[in-house]
């Protein structure tokens, strides 16, 4: 037997001015055929549980297609038809396959298509015809109909931050084993609800979503229940799909699945008050740490790149500067700063003009007189699993800036997502020597720092990846959803 492996991997903030590029799949993962192999066999990823589970099962793996870009602005026109035009190409040369693992993002947005994730998915239902598809999906995908109903089984990630990747794809490849054997026959149910989870609240083992998927658990393992998928979707998204969901898989009963899922909906919905938490002001949230045990982890949840935003808000050093909570680290993005230190010189003292260019939503530039301690490329690696399953980084040309209170800026030519304490350690620099380390994301640097500090503070910050949705000029999204509206259960 023959199983293909397709993955496009793009999560798509729509309020972020920019758009993800060609090029940007190029700097991350675009690749096909046996150069998909020799980057995923052997990592964290789902792809390299797709095929560490089809080799258990003696099926040969058929890699087709892999393209990730980091998360950004939604996929311009071009960009998307040259992928699409790759991925009809790929299916036509593959040969007779019998079933295919696909690895779709779930918030995948481009300027020519708002469910990209549903169209190439339908595209490979299409081709398949009646043959098995098994898909894997992160959790902050926003679940729509074309997406559910193109694949027989959907597998969302358990964990944020997302550390069962591989997991999840060893899980998939063995029910496909399972479905080609005529060993099990899926029936999947999916509710769709018009629930925008705060991202403050998503963390899988923190309340109140640890809760709730403690009651995700007790029905996972009911008898013959296959998979649970939980979506708490990803507000980022103005789309008209944009929302949580709830996805039920059963060994042939359908009456059943849509029992178990409308369980878990109107339960999630019973505790959506808990999701929509009252926030401190950035002012308060750095007062807040003036009184903790450092090393801090101060999350910038306004800037976080793991959600597509620019990287180089300020809004939150501004507010250290101004209550002299020092020393901190940061890392902002900006290459105008990288080749104006590479021209002063590695040693030299100047005065620099730092951060806040992308845009109007993430502060004004932050003004300093640094020294040039670091002038060099931007790679570094990462040999544990962390979220998202990424080993090989490359941020760009890097300066690092110190001041004279002690702060520490790393500056980078690439927006880069902080999911590797490497990225500072390979640079010589000591996370313990900080009082405040400044990280642009919410859940997902956790699998990274929460290793070496000793408190942790999300800061909800203005900015494209805002954790108060209500600043966010939404036009496409579904009405009434909660909690821009009430709604009954």
């Amino acid at each position: 037997m023959r199983v293909g492996i397709i993955s496009i991997l793009q999560e798509s903030n729509t309020f972020i001015q920019g758009k993800t590029t060609l090029q940007d799949f190029q700097n991350d993962i675009l690749a096909e055929g046996d150069s998909i192999r020799q980057k995923f066999q052997d990592s964290h990823h789902e792809i390299g549980g797709f095929f560490k589970g089809l080799q258990k099962l003696g099926i040969e793996a058929v890699p087709l297609l892999a393209a990730r870009a980091l998360p950004y602005g939604v996929i311009e026109s071009d960009c998307w038809n040259h992928l699409m035009g790759r991925l009809d190409k790929v299916l036509e040369g593959a040969g007779q396959l019998d079933g295919i693992l696909a690895a779709p993002h779930g918030a995948t947005v481009a300027e020519n298509e708002s469910d990209a994730d549903g169209f190439w998915l339908r595209k490979l239902r299409t081709a398949m015809k009646d043959k098995p598809i098994v898909a894997t999906a992160d959790p902050h995908g926003n679940l729509s109909p074309m997406q559910s109903d193109s694949v027989n089984a959907i597998l969302s990630y358990r964990t944020n931050p997302h550390m069962d990747q591989y997991d999840r794809g060893l899980e998939a490849a063995e029910l496909m084993g399972a479905i080609l054997n005529h060993k099990v026959s899926p029936t999947k149910a999916t509710v769709y609800l018009p629930f925008a989870v705060n991202i403050f609240c998503q963390n899988s083992s923190e309340e109140p979503f640890k809760g709730f998927i403690s009651f995700v658990e007790s029905i996972r393992n009911k008898a013959k229940v296959l998979a649970v998928s939980v979506f708490v979707g990803f507000p980022y998204a103005d789309v008209p799909q944009m929302g949580s969901a709830i996805s039920v898989m059963t060994n042939d009963d359908l009456a059943l699945a849509k029992k178990y899922a409308e369980e878990l909906a109107q339960h999630w919905l019973s505790l959506k008050k808990q999701f929509d938490p009252i926030l401190p002001s950035v002012a308060d949230s750095v007062t807040q740490m003036k009184n903790l045990p450092g090393p801090i982890c101060a999350l910038d949840m306004g800037d976080n790149v793991g959600g597509g935003s620019p990287g180089d808000s300020t809004i939150l050093v501004q507010e250290l500067i101004a209550q002299k909570a020092f020393p901190f680290f940061t890392v902002i993005a900006d290459p105008e700063i990288v080749a104006q230190a590479t021209t002063i010189g590695l040693g030299n003292t100047a005065s620099f003009t730092v951060g806040a260019k992308h845009d109007r939503f993430h502060g004004v530039p932050l003004r300093l007189k640094a020294k040039v301690s670091f002038l060099g490329d931007g790679e570094f690696s990462e040999s544990n699993p962390t979220h998202g399953g990424f080993t090989q980084f490359d941020q760009g040309k890097t300066a690092i800036l110190h001041t004279e209170e002690g702060n520490t800026l790393m500056i980078t030519s690439r927006r880069m997502v902080p999911f590797s304490l490497n990225q500072l350690l390979s640079f010589g620099i000591d996370p313990k020597q900080y009082r405040v380390l400044v990280v642009k994301g919410v859940h997902a640097p956790l699998a990274a720092y929460k290793a070496v500090c000793k408190s942790i503070v999300r800061v909800d910050t203005p900015g494209v990846t805002s954790a108060s949705l209500n600043r966010l000029p939404y036009k496409m999204r579904r009405k009434p959803m909660f909690p821009f509206e009430d709604i009954s259960l």
